[in-house]
């Protein structure tokens, strides 16, 4: 089955006001930039965003933050964007903020079909507020419910056209259980390859997961926090 669509703004033509979207990668490392951008020009409001961070200033998620297409934020990082600060402080959006490897097994939860999990990460902190705690083994744990969404945007290094993807290197730490944990997930490629060229046991999502390919046209790959040595 050739899943491959011609654009981005085709790829996410049906994403939907008030919407629930993952969007993979980590800090700007391996995020879905065509995917990200295509949305914001199609001015979608009142999203719901699952990403481990915010993007920073216009970048990345940083571009829906500007648009206010955010209405709603889950993600476990915020520290490098300075709009996202304000519009939280004013009360104009809402943040959850999740422990990073809790905000990663409940997305992974949400994949397997798993409603629920306890974790001890949280305990005795806000983050226990209003959750069912328990005791195993003399040690107390949180409930934590699974993360899913209408929607996923990943981003691969490569895939095929029926949707078998590759990620490289930082790309992995979200993307692929995102791609397992929405209605529809939606995945850019670097390079677009026939089916066959992939070895079968380098690929890290397979087809099932995915409903639509496109292959991204621009990568800035920007640096989220430039660190350069000093001369001399």
């Amino acid at each position: 089955m050739n899943k491959v669509v011609a654009s981005a703004d085709e790829a996410i033509r049906d994403v939907f006001d008030g919407a629930s979207v993952m969007i993979g990668g980590f800090g700007l490392c391996g995020i879905p930039e065509n995917l990200v951008r295509a949305l914001a020009r199609k001015g979608t409001k009142n999203l719901t965003t699952i990403s481990n961070n915010v993007g920073v200033d216009g970048v990345g998620n940083g571009l829906l933050l500007a648009a206010g297409q955010i209405a709603h934020h889950i993600g476990s990082y915020v520290g490098e964007n300075k709009l996202l600060e304000e519009m939280v402080l004013a009360e104009k959006i809402r943040l959850d903020l999740i422990p990073q490897g809790t905000f990663s097994e409940r997305i992974r939860a949400g994949g397997a079909g798993i409603p629920a999990f306890y974790t001890p990460a949280g305990v005795g902190t806000v983050v226990a507020d209003g959750k069912e705690t328990r005791e195993f083994e003399g040690r107390a744990y949180l409930m934590e419910r699974w993360l899913r969404a209408d929607f996923a945007f990943v981003k691969a290094w490569k895939g095929d056209r029926m949707g078998n993807l590759v990620y490289r290197k930082t790309a992995r730490n979200f993307n692929p259980m995102m791609a397992t944990a929405a209605k529809i997930t939606i995945a850019e490629v670097e390079h677009l390859v026939e089916p066959g060229e992939l070895d079968g046991d380098l690929v890290h999502t397979p087809s099932v997961y995915v409903k639509r390919i496109v292959q991204g046209e621009l990568y800035e790959r920007r640096i989220e926090r430039r660190t350069v040595r000093k001369t001399g």
